[in-house]
């Protein structure tokens, strides 16, 4: 099995998963949304990386969503290095940004308490999981940040595409009971993450609730006890899903030390 973790995969990861969920995390967390508040145009951050990933976030008081806009203020932070860009995101380093004195304004005001309050929710301790609204909110950030990262590493790691490869083509489901549905595209051997379920799937890998994935996804439980009690649940096309969970091993090994 693969160990070796590749700078440039994870540089892919932190931003397609990790700050990729700065939307959701305004749709959930009250906090995050304040933070929103004093917007008076919308912010569009853009972030470049040499030799790796490249993308753009905008917001605005209403909240985050991916894209490029137009208009309004635009920073670019500019990393020289995948690795540059994963000690940026682990807290020991700082990016080049360029923006102009508005755009270093919405940097130290907004964007760096927004991606505290991410990293809160994203690596929650003890006493925060005692509160079952932060614990529920926490364990759905944590579920899109896993499901990102299976695109993530299926596209992007050498291991991951070679279990790609292996995957029919079709619609992929992780569901957490009967309202969390997020659905993954297969096509060409290439993952895609979905906005919205765009059809029945071919296969599914369900959570019986929101406890579970939270307790999957935090350590708390291991997937193979929460399988064998009945509390994950898998059906449809065996290769799909077979080959899923293996990348979703490699994942989690980005996860937990992708990031140090």
């Amino acid at each position: 099995m693969l160990t070796e973790l590749d700078p440039r995969v994870t540089a892919h990861l932190n931003l397609d998963a990790v700050l990729g969920t700065l939307p959701l995390l305004a749709e959930l967390v009250p906090e995050a949304e304040k933070l929103l508040l004093p917007l008076t145009k919308p912010v569009t951050v853009q972030v470049s990386v040499r030799g790796g990933p490249r993308g753009a976030l905008i917001f605005d008081r209403s909240g985050i969503r991916h894209g490029a806009g137009s208009g309004g203020v635009v920073v670019r932070l500019l990393f020289t290095s995948p690795g540059h860009f994963n000690r940026v995101i682990d807290g020991q380093a700082q990016p080049v940004p360029l923006g102009g004195p508005a755009g270093l304004r919405f940097l130290t005001r907004v964007f760096t308490p927004l991606t505290e309050v991410l990293g809160r929710y994203l690596e929650p301790g003890a006493e925060d999981l005692r509160d079952p609204v932060f614990r529920a909110a926490s364990a759905r950030l944590r579920l899109r940040v896993v499901v990102a990262a299976i695109v993530v590493i299926g596209n992007q790691d050498r291991g991951g595409r070679f279990s790609a490869g292996q995957i029919p083509d079709g619609r992929l489901d992780l569901e957490v009971g009967d309202d969390l549905r997020h659905q993954i595209l297969v096509g060409g051997h290439r993952l895609t993450l979905l906005a919205e379920p765009a059809g029945p799937p071919h296969a599914v890998l369900r959570f019986s609730d929101l406890e579970t994935a939270g307790q999957v996804l935090s350590g708390e439980l291991s997937a193979v006890s929460a399988m064998s009690g009945g509390r994950i649940a898998m059906r449809g096309l065996i290769p799909m899903v077979d080959n899923v969970n293996r990348i979703l091993d490699r994942a989690a090994q980005y996860l937990d030390k992708g990031e140090k």
